[in-house]
């Protein structure tokens, strides 16, 4: 029998993005799962799991019970946006450390957020609901152009898009609602105010009420309209972190959040923090990996360390710069190669996602960054400066193909959607 805790890790993810996650925690803890799939690559990181239909919170509830009877869980984490409700309910029912359901619940829904961060004075955007199309067109008669229009309960940007002018308001409302219409929680519509300017996340790690701003990390958005993000970037000595650190606390302080990892999302206007939202889980996009080559701080653990209560080691070991490029295809079609044709100095990882002759589709045609992503590659570096230049370098050595899909289909895809 091992002496190490037992945590229990509800919906792991997949392997290319959240692989990194469960070999942290595993490093420090024995490990079950509560998954959607018979466990792969999971298999050397876990004890135990079982597999359960994560959508149905009754049957979650039941197997995380049924997995508590045969071990002796110290807690229970997720680093999933989709189950950040349903693992708070069941770390109650099981009596785990946890923040409450309706904190989470918060987190979950931006309009909530919202008030919120207007009730206690957090620096945020002007947002007004929306349950048709006129009624968002009032909204921008209120909050005037550019405006933000999206989905009020969903997340990796899908459904936001960025409204000019008042004759885009009619596809923009509906693509917005497409998006929100696949949410289980809230298929609303928000209309916000546009905040202009660069766009950062700060890392966050909250432990019995006090927030640690580990990182910041500076992103890098694909063109408008849509806020599709192309790349992110960290260093261990950004000057900015001073800066963003205390609205990012504000903001986590404000829905509530005592403890956990939060990815706090901001943009710079005018040079001052604004929020957008907070995201109450180890930021997508490899953003936890990113923290820990330029940090040493490895968010995964923490976050397993406060759910079974123990105090996060956020000491930092190391003091340099990392970046990811994600993949994108110029235009939406079927994939027909892609490779590194060389090596680059610094490049730590590589990923393909997507196999040749899958479909690309562009959120243009009617896809999102999911549908249109092929993979990404992170490169380190002394610096950010070195480490983005290497990742500039290697995206250029990249041999991607793609046979261009006819705009017959397009329009086909388009109608169907």
């Amino acid at each position: 029998m091992s002496a190490r805790p037992l945590v229990l890790v509800v919906s792991p993810g997949d392997e290319t993005y959240r692989g990194y996650c469960l070999e942290q925690v595993a490093a420090a803890y024995d490990v079950v799962l509560l998954t959607g799939t018979e466990p792969s690559w999971e298999k050397p990181f876990i004890v135990d799991h079982a597999i359960v239909d994560l959508t149905d919170t009754t049957a979650l509830l039941a197997a995380g019970r049924a997995l508590a009877e045969r071990h002796d869980l110290a807690g229970v984490v997720t680093w999933d946006e989709w189950n950040l409700v349903p693992t708070a309910r069941l770390a109650r029912v099981l009596d785990l450390p946890s923040p409450s359901v309706e904190v989470m619940r918060g987190c979950r829904n931006k309009a909530t957020a919202r008030t919120l961060f207007a009730r206690h004075g957090v620096p945020s955007a002007a947002s007004m609901k929306a349950r048709t199309l006129l009624e968002a067109g009032l909204a921008t008669m209120t909050l005037g152009y550019p405006a933000v229009i999206k989905p009020t309960a969903f997340a990796g940007s899908i459904g936001v898009i960025r409204v000019d002018r008042p004759e885009e308001l009619p596809a923009a409302f509906a693509f917005a609602s497409a998006g929100a219409n696949r949410s289980h929680e809230d298929t609303g519509v928000l209309v916000e105010e546009y905040l202009d300017g660069p766009e950062v996340s700060v890392e966050c790690v909250t432990h019995r009420g006090e927030t640690t701003a580990v990182a910041v990390t500076r992103k890098h958005l694909g063109p408008a309209p849509y806020f599709d993000e192309t790349g992110h970037t960290v260093d261990a000595t950004d000057p900015l972190l001073a800066q963003v650190a205390p609205v990012a606390a504000g903001a986590v302080k404000a829905l509530g959040i005592t403890d956990g990892v939060q990815h706090v999302e901001m943009r710079l206007v005018d040079g001052r923090p604004r929020l957008i939202e907070v995201n109450a889980r180890i930021g997508g996009d490899m953003i936890g990996h990113l923290v820990r080559l330029a940090t040493g701080i490895d968010l995964a653990r923490a976050a397993a360390d406060i759910a079974c209560g123990r105090a996060p080691d956020l000491t930092p070991t190391r003091g340099q710069a990392a970046a990811i490029r994600i993949i994108y295809p110029a235009y939406s079609g079927a994939l027909t190669a892609r490779r590194l044709k060389e090596p680059v100095r610094g490049v730590e990882r590589v990923r393909f996602q997507r196999q040749p002759g899958d479909q690309l589709v562009l959120p243009q045609d009617g896809g999102d960054l999911y549908t249109a992503r092929i993979g990404f590659l992170i490169t380190t570096g002394p610096t950010t400066t070195v480490a983005e230049a290497r990742a500039q370098q290697a995206y250029r050595n990249l041999d991607v193909q793609v046979a261009p899909t006819p705009p017959t289909a397009l329009a086909t895809r388009e109608q169907g959607a």
